[in-house]
């Protein structure tokens, strides 16, 4: 049962979120005035990107890439977007709406230079291979520079540490090759603040989690080095599967049942929604009977605000508010 001292933590916590809120939500910059641009040149991903000039027709292709984006206020700046893991967070809906999609999924390479693009951004290393848009090599010798999430490289290269700090460093990153410095740091500035707020007030103390992705036969679940980890950890509950490496890994129904969580946190995606979630688990005679799923206490979560990127504070704030729901 989840602990009847909930109730008033999670309160005060979503209390503060509506405060965040108005005040502008996490995601959304405040648009400030840049000086005159200044070359960049940054390490990415074992490769090189150059910016002399500030660009003025990005593609970004992922949505984490597209969000990031947008939480910078750059959404006249771009000339298309591709590949959606579900709903564009409703912070940006409407800079959403302005730009081209290229594609539902990777566009072509034929269709990705017919716009014309002077920087390339994406969140996977997929997105640069001959199969969608080219290779990194490819495209520079077409003069376009490209930029990976530092979450997403390729294969052989390091990837940053599953962190906020470093979905921090990706968007100040992005900031640099705009010049648009300052807008990065008021909105790395806002979420900070909202971190510190959820972990303070810890709405999930007490309460254990089963952060259930996908899966029937196995459940795939959020595990203890990824961005469920990091959301639990910030609203102080805790993860069923925490003891296991990555961010994503295959657990045990066996598990499940014996810890018997609190709460089902269900990521929502495209490829495995949380109706379609909820509905083997109130429909399997064993499943059935967790106390969770009796008592419906299931917490939705979008799939790209469970990601490390600039929409985990997003997801922080979802999850204390279903807990509140639930308390």
């Amino acid at each position: 049962m989840v602990p009847t001292r909930l109730a008033t933590v999670v309160s005060a916590a979503v209390a503060g979120a509506l405060l965040a809120s108005c005040a502008g939500a996490p995601g959304s910059p405040q648009v400030t005035t840049g000086s005159a641009f200044t070359p960049v040149t940054l390490d990415n991903c074992g490769e090189t990107v150059e910016v002399t000039k500030a660009p003025s027709r990005l593609v970004t292709v992922n949505q984490g890439a597209t969000e990031v984006a947008l939480a910078l206020g750059l959404e006249d700046r771009m000339a298309g977007t591709a590949y959606l893991d579900d709903e564009i967070s409703s912070t940006w809906q409407e800079q959403y709406d302005t730009v081209d999609v290229l594609a539902t999924e990777y566009p072509t390479k034929e269709r990705f230079l017919a716009a014309e693009p002077d920087l390339a951004y994406a969140a996977y290393s997929s997105a640069f291979s001959d199969k969608s848009v080219g290779t990194r090599a490819e495209l520079k010798a077409e003069g376009i520079p490209t930029y990976i999430s530092p979450f997403g490289c390729p294969k052989g290269e390091k990837t940053a540490a599953p962190t906020f700090e470093s979905a921090w460093s990706e968007v100040a990153d992005v900031a640099k090759l705009f010049g648009v410095g300052g807008r990065a740091d008021e909105l790395i500035k806002r979420q900070q603040d909202e971190l510190k707020r959820i972990r303070e007030q810890a709405p999930g103390k007490g309460v254990t989690a089963l952060w259930y992705d996908s899966g029937d036969k196995s459940p795939f679940v959020g595990a203890g080095g990824g961005g469920p980890q990091l959301i639990l950890d910030a609203v102080g509950a805790a993860n069923v599967f925490g003891d296991l490496e990555g961010g994503w890994a295959d657990g045990t129904w066996e598990k499940v049942v014996e810890s018997d969580p609190d709460v089902i946190v269900l990521a929502d995606a495209s490829w495995s929604s949380a109706d379609s979630k909820k509905a083997y688990l109130e429909a399997d005679p064993v499943l059935q009977n967790l106390a969770a799923v009796k008592a419906g206490r299931y917490v939705v979560v979008p799939f790209s605000a469970t990601t490390p990127g600039v929409r985990l504070i997003e997801g922080a704030q979802t999850v204390a508010e279903g807990l509140a729901d639930h308390s």
